[in-house]
C-alpha cells in the first residue's frame, strides 16, 4: 500500500503523463460525490456509450496497444452534470479463440498510472495468459492522462522527503505541522471539486463505468498495492461483477483507518524487511564491487542509524546543487530501496559516498527534486478524502515519540502528522468494510517481508474475506509479487488461477 510511496521509484510513486481537458461545463462550484459506492439508482444507470479506440502503441510497449477516453461524472449523484475524462488503454487477446474475458490491471498509489503499468507489464502478462483475456487498465482521476487537479504547492512542499513527514533530528514535529497545514490550505483553496472527487469510492465507481463501456458483464482483475484495496472495495460493492480476482501485496482494510493504518504499519514493515538488505550488504560477494558495508549482517543496522544521525548534524553536499544528503534523505532512500532488491546497490553506493570524506553522494532521482504539483495533489487528496484523520497535534507528537523509540529506522515518520489533520472537508462517505459476503473468487499473493504492505496487514485482508479468498505466501522480501520477483511457485499459482480458474483448496506457502 503506497501512502506517499510506490513500487520503488518516484515515477511509480506518483505518476503523471499529460493533462486532459475537462468538459466545457465549469467545475469550480460542482458538488462532491457523496453517494454510496455501490452505485446510484435511476439516471446513473443510463447507457454508457462504447469507447472510441485509437492506436497508441509505443516503442518497447506491447504490440497493438490501443487508447481511448472514458467520460465519467464528476459527482455520481448527478450523472448528467459535469464530466471528467479518464485515459484508458487495452491490448486485445492475440488468440481470439482462447479468449474468455477481460482482465483489468488496477494500479497502486494512490497516484500510479494504469496506462504506464500496462505499457510496462502488458506483453509479459499477455504471454502468461496465453490469449485468455483482453487486458485493460486506466489512469485514475488525477493521474497521467486523466483529468487532473492541482494544489499550487511550493516546490519545497512537493519533495518526497517533505511530503512524507520525517520529524526533525531531535524528534520535533513543528516544521511538519506547519507544512501539513500549509498543504491542506493550498489544496482546499486551489483544488476545487475535482480534487474533492479523488477517492477510492469514486475510483471503484469509475471502474464499473469502464466495465459497462467495454460491454462486459464481469471483469477479472490483477490489483497491486493500493490497487488491492481498490479491488477489494469493488469486489465488496459489485460482487456479481467479479470473475477471477487477484490481489497482489495487500494492506489492512480496517475501515476505521485504511490509509492511516497503511502508513503506520510501515514502521514495523521496514524492520521486517531490513535484515534482507543487511545480509546482502555484509555478504563477501559485495567486496568485488566495493559495496560491502560491514563484516557481519548485525553491524549494518547500527552503521545506517549512526550515519543518518551524523547527517542530521552535518548534511553532506550531494551531486544536486543546493540539495544536500541529510539524515532524512538517507532514511527515505532506504525506504525506497527496501521495495526491490535491485535497488540495494544504489543504496550501498550512497552510504559509501556519505562515509567517504572526499565522496559526493549521488542522490536517487526519487529524492533529488520536487514532484509535479498534480502528482502530489492526487496522493494527498485521496488519502485525506478516504478517511478521517486525528486533528490533535499533541496526538501526533506523542505517537512520533513512541514510534521513534520502537522503530528507529523510520524515525517516527509513519506516525507523524499529514495534511489530512487540517483537511477542510470531511470524507464524503465512510470507508467500505470488506466482508466474506460474495463469491469465492479471490486469490491473494503476498511476500513474507514486504516493506510497504506488511504480511500482518495482508493477513487481516485475508481474514476479512473469509472463504471468499485464498492466500499464497511467498517467502521473500520486497513489494509486489506476480511477475515481479521471479518466484516461479507464486507466478504459477496466479497464472493457473487466471487461465484455468483453479485455485488452491487452502492457503499455501511458496519458498523464496
Amino acid at each position: 500500500m503506497t501512502t506517499y510511496t510506490g513500487i520503488h521509484t518516484r515515477r511509480a510513486l506518483l505518476c503523471g503523463i499529460s493533462a486532459v481537458a475537462l468538459a466545457a461545463m465549469p467545475l469550480a462550484a460542482a458538488p462532491v460525490a457523496r453517494a454510496q459506492a455501490g452505485g446510484v439508482a435511476g439516471p446513473a444507470r443510463t447507457a454508457v456509450p462504447p469507447l472510441a479506440w485509437r492506436a497508441c502503441e509505443r516503442p518497447g510497449g506491447p504490440a497493438g496497444q490501443e487508447c481511448a477516453d472514458l467520460p465519467v461524472p464528476l459527482d455520481y449523484r448527478h450523472p448528467d452534470g459535469p464530466r471528467l475524462t479518464l485515459a484508458v488503454t487495452r491490448i486485445r487477446s492475440d488468440r481470439p479463440a482462447a479468449r474468455r474475458g477481460t482482465l483489468l490491471m488496477i494500479p497502486g498509489g494512490p497516484g500510479s498510472s494504469g496506462v504506464q503499468w500496462l505499457e510496462q507489464k502488458g506483453e509479459a502478462l499477455r504471454r502468461q495468459l496465453a490469449g485468455a483475456y483482453d487486458i485493460v487498465s486506466l489512469d485514475p482521476r488525477g493521474v497521467g492522462g486523466s483529468t487532473k487537479a492541482a494544489c499550487g504547492l511550493a516546490a519545497a512542499d512537493r519533495e518526497l522527503v517533505t511530503l512524507r513527514s520525517w520529524p526533525a533530528a531531535d524528534g520535533g514535529i513543528g516544521a511538519n505541522v506547519r507544512r501539513a497545514r500549509r498543504i491542506a490550505e493550498a489544496c482546499g483553496h486551489n483544488g476545487g471539486a475535482v480534487l474533492r472527487s479523488f477517492s477510492t469510492a469514486n475510483e471503484v465507481r469509475d471502474i464499473d463505468r469502464f466495465r459497462r463501456a467495454l460491454g462486459e458483464r464481469k471483469l477479472s482483475a490483477w490489483g497491486v498495492s493500493y490497487g488491492t484495496y481498490v479491488g477489494a472495495v469493488y469486489a465488496q460493492k459489485y460482487p456479481q461483477r467479479t470473475d477471477r480476482w487477484v490481489l497482489d501485496s495487500s494492506g489492512d482494510p480496517d475501515p476505521a483507518r485504511v490509509e492511516r493504518g497503511w502508513l503506520a504499519n510501515m514502521a514495523q514493515a521496514a524492520d521486517d524487511r531490513f535484515p534482507d538488505f543487511a545480509s546482502w550488504a555484509a555478504d563477501p560477494a559485495r567486496d568485488a564491487a566495493g559495496l560491502r558495508l560491514a563484516q557481519r549482517a548485525d553491524a549494518v543496522r547500527p552503521l545506517v542509524l549512526g550515519l543518518a544521525a551524523k547527517l542530521d548534524r552535518e548534511p553532506k553536499p550531494s551531486n544536486v546543487p543546493g540539495v544536500p544528503l541529510t539524515g532524512n534523505r538517507l532514511r527515505q532512500s532506504l525506504q525506497i530501496a527496501l521495495y526491490d532488491g535491485s535497488a540495494f546497490p544504489q543504496l550501498a553506493r550512497l552510504i559509501k559516498a556519505a562515509q567517504d570524506p572526499a565522496g559526493t553522494p549521488e542522490l536517487p532521482g526519487d529524492i533529488a527534486g520536487p514532484l509535479p504539483d498534480a502528482d502530489a495533489a492526487v496522493t494527498v487528496a485521496t488519502i485525506c478524502n478516504d478517511v478521517r484523520w486525528p486533528r490533535s497535534v499533541d496526538t501526533y507528537r506523542r505517537a512520533v515519540a513512541a514510534d521513534r523509540a520502537r522503530h528507529p529506522l523510520t524515525a517516527g515518520m509513519p506516525a507523524n502528522i499529514t495534511p489530512c489533520a487540517f483537511w477542510k472537508d470531511a470524507p464524503a462517505e465512510p470507508p467500505t468494510r470488506i466482508t466474506a459476503d460474495g463469491p469465492s473468487d479471490v486469490l491473494m499473493i503476498q511476500n513474507l517481508r514486504d516493506p510497504s504492505t506488511p504480511y500482518f496487514g495482508a493477513r487481516k485482508m485475508r481474514a476479512a474475506f473469509g472463504d471468499r479468498a485464498r492466500l499464497v505466501t511467498v517467502g521473500r522480501g520486497g513489494h509486489g509479487v506476480y511477475l515481479a520477483n521471479g518466484n516461479a511457485c507464486g507466478d504459477r499459482a496466479v497464472t493457473s488461477f487466471l487461465t484455468t480458474g483453479q485455485r488452491p483448496e487452502r492457503d499455501v506457502y511458496c519458498a523464496g
